[in-house]
């Protein structure tokens, strides 16, 4: 009997380690700058942070739901799908950039990013939300209104931000690819430590 009692404690100490094995989980929803633009998946920044923190005993589980080219309203239209889907702990949400690129409209541009968030927490998700500058080709106005989104976001909804994705980046040519907008191998694992220091503390 104290035998049997033995083997059943066992077997769920195992199936509850299981069950948790993947308690958190993490939604990645971004553009080409998490999508592993123009290089291997596993090269990616994505792919790697996952396999640094399960390297460090974190027991988390990514989902990577970005698209290439991705703007906050496409976003918006399949978010709150892949949250209710995906049920994640934590939600980094990386999408603006191409907004800012093709000089959209920076009250919907925010509003939808708002949007986005506010779903995220409806679902009992934090929420890291990662900055991103743009060149100036549509003025210092429309560049310095699009860089305060993120900050302004930030402090209001209080969510965690990361100033800028490709800090340490962007200025490195040897760190992006030829297009100039989109890091390379290299330049990922750079981003792989930005975010992590961000990350971290959420988990």
């Amino acid at each position: 009997m104290k035998l049997l009692k033995t083997l059943t404690c066992l077997v769920f100490i195992s199936l509850t380690n299981t069950v948790m094995a993947f308690e958190q989980s993490v939604l990645v929803f971004g553009d080409s700058l998490s999508a592993s633009y123009n290089i291997a998946t596993e090269n990616g920044w994505v792919t790697l942070l996952e396999q640094k923190l399960r390297s460090s005993d974190k027991s988390v589980k990514f989902v990577n739901a970005s698209i290439s080219g991705e703007t906050s309203s496409g976003g918006l239209v399949r978010f709150e799908q892949q949250v209710n889907k995906t049920k994640p702990t934590v939600v980094i949400l990386e999408l603006g950039a191409n907004d800012g690129l093709r000089g959209f409209n920076l009250t919907t541009t925010r509003n939808n990013l708002t949007q986005m968030i506010e779903i995220s927490e409806a679902q009992g998700a934090k929420v890291l939300l990662a900055g991103i500058h743009i060149p100036p080709n549509y003025g210092r106005t429309y560049t310095r209104k699009f860089d305060q989104i993120f900050t302004d976001l930030a402090k209001r909804e209080q969510v965690s931000l990361i100033p800028f994705i490709l800090e340490g980046v962007a200025t490195l040519p040897a760190l992006m690819q030829n297009d100039g907008l989109h890091p390379n191998e290299k330049g990922q694992l750079v981003i792989v430590d930005t975010v992590h220091k961000y990350l971290l503390p959420m988990l």
